[in-house]
């Protein structure tokens, strides 16, 4: 199994301490065909992109590309802003994207007060290690996801289920419907072996499995992702960024639509 694109990356633009220069040398180095600069989006509200520097970010990216001869994709990670799915991006952000992400992250401007309440509780129960898998919090944060997928050109949901609480089968059966990837992460576990097993026999589901760098250092870094991997069995043919193969990016075919 050889990664062929990393497509969960950051840089100082969002919550890392690297800049694209760095992270485009460290990719080359490690031989990938391509990555995705990915940092959170314009609803973070403490450590997001700016729309004042978009211009700088995607001259940066574009410089590194020549200068290190890597295909690298202009992306964003958004959030998931509440139940009724409105998106981190408006249509008229799409055309300065390449790759559009979106998933849970406190720190954002939800759509009301009850939504962000709701980040919170499933943030602070995960980290309590609460079981609130079911009820009413992963009932609504399952809705957000869905009407999140099916509102929005979402690439790929990124770590879904980590620090908050939702039914990972029928988000994944959204995702599969809607031509939206599911990430296996190797930055952290974010489905347990049950639930990923579930996804994988239960789903038509694909995946993309990214190493989520903050630093050169992690660029490429899916070790714990092929462990689980490897422990339940995923088949290699539904990754789409491993031996050679690249994703059919929805949001790239939906602009194709207009």
């Amino acid at each position: 199994m050889k990664l062929t694109a990393d497509l969960h990356t950051h840089t100082k633009y969002s919550d890392a301490h690297c800049t694209v220069d760095a992270q485009a040398k460290r990719a080359k180095e490690l031989g990938l065909e391509a990555f995705a600069i990915t940092d959170h989006g314009y609803t973070q509200l403490v450590c997001g992109l700016r729309r004042r520097e978009k211009a700088r970010y995607t001259r940066e990216i574009a410089e590194a590309e020549k200068k290190y001869g890597i295909r690298i994709l202009v992306g964003i990670e958004e959030n998931i802003l509440g139940r009724e799915g409105t998106g981190g991006l408006s249509p008229s952000d799409y055309d300065e994207f390449d790759l559009y992400l979106a998933g849970f992250h406190v720190m954002s401007a939800h759509e009301s007060w009850h939504d962000w309440w709701n980040g919170w509780r499933g943030y602070l129960g995960y980290n309590m290690r609460l079981d609130l898998r079911h009820g009413r919090l992963a009932a609504e944060q399952t809705r957000a996801y869905i009407n999140t997928v099916e509102k929005n050109p979402v690439d790929m949901l990124t770590h879904i289920c980590f620090q908050c609480f939702a039914d990972p089968l029928e988000v994944a059966k959204c995702c599969a419907d809607y031509g939206t990837y599911v990430e296996i992460s190797g930055k952290k576990t974010h489905f347990t072996d049950d639930e990923l097993d579930a996804i994988v026999h239960k789903t038509a589901a694909r995946f993309l499995v990214n190493s989520d760098a903050h630093s050169p250092k992690r660029m490429g870094d899916i070790a714990l992702a092929v462990e689980q991997i490897e422990r339940v069995g995923v088949p290699l043919s539904r990754i789409d960024n491993i031996d050679g193969r690249m994703p059919v990016l929805r949001m790239e075919e939906y602009k194709k639509r207009r």
